[in-house]
């Protein structure tokens, strides 16, 4: 019997020869600047090597991702966690060519580096503008909800202010709420339920 030729497909391009090219280099050095590039680059290939799914997305994407953390000056670095390059799949329109040599589209599913600010991030530009007085998030204990007004969206609570007492006490959701120098104020609260439903629809590494 002849031996047979496992078939593959051609390996995905690693990050760094991706960056290394002549064409990407130029791109990045437009943007970040000759002086900042290497590092860049270095930060970006880092962040790659220590995130098995990040390695599995279009190069193109990574790079998209990282440069826009860098128009926002945040660093790209996953223990700061200012931002994150986040692994999706999603649908694209390709054109192939059938058995005839007859061009058609086909969908596709690609995995892409999709960016996502993180809580630090926005904390970090909100601080940038100076227009922000105060601004916290705290999770809700048992209790310490009193009441809540739609109409005027004003929230009532009444805070457990044992430290221990407290860190018994069930979670039952979370609020954030900001003021701004001028005097305006904002806050929202979630049930631990809106949360948790929020995270299953919207962050794949939260339903896995």
């Amino acid at each position: 019997m002849a031996n047979e030729v496992a078939k593959t497909e051609p390996k995905k391009q690693s990050i760094a020869s991706y960056l290394a090219k002549e064409a990407v280099k130029a791109n990045v050095e437009s943007v970040v600047g000759v002086k900042d590039s290497q590092r860049f680059i270095s930060s970006v290939v880092s962040a790659v090597q220590t995130n098995t799914q990040l390695a599995e997305c279009t190069n193109a994407s990574i790079l998209s991702a990282a440069l826009l953390g860098h128009s926002l000056n945040l660093p790209q670095s996953p223990q700061i966690g200012m931002f994150y390059m986040v692994p999706f799949k999603n649908k694209k329109k390709v054109k192939v060519k059938d058995e005839k040599g007859r061009e058609k589209e086909e969908t596709v599913e690609v995995m892409e580096a999709t960016f996502q600010l993180s809580y630090r991030g926005m904390l970090q530009l909100a601080m940038r503008s100076g227009q922000y007085k105060l601004m916290n998030v705290t999770d809700i204990r048992e209790g310490e909800l009193v009441s809540y007004n739609p109409i005027e969206d004003v929230y009532e609570f009444k805070a457990e202010t044992d430290v221990s007492k407290r860190e018994k006490l069930e979670i039952i959701g979370y609020y954030a709420f900001f003021e701004m120098i001028n005097g305006f104020r904002k806050g929202i609260y979630w049930t631990k339920e809106q949360v948790d439903a929020h995270a299953k629809k919207y962050s794949a590494s939260y339903r896995n």
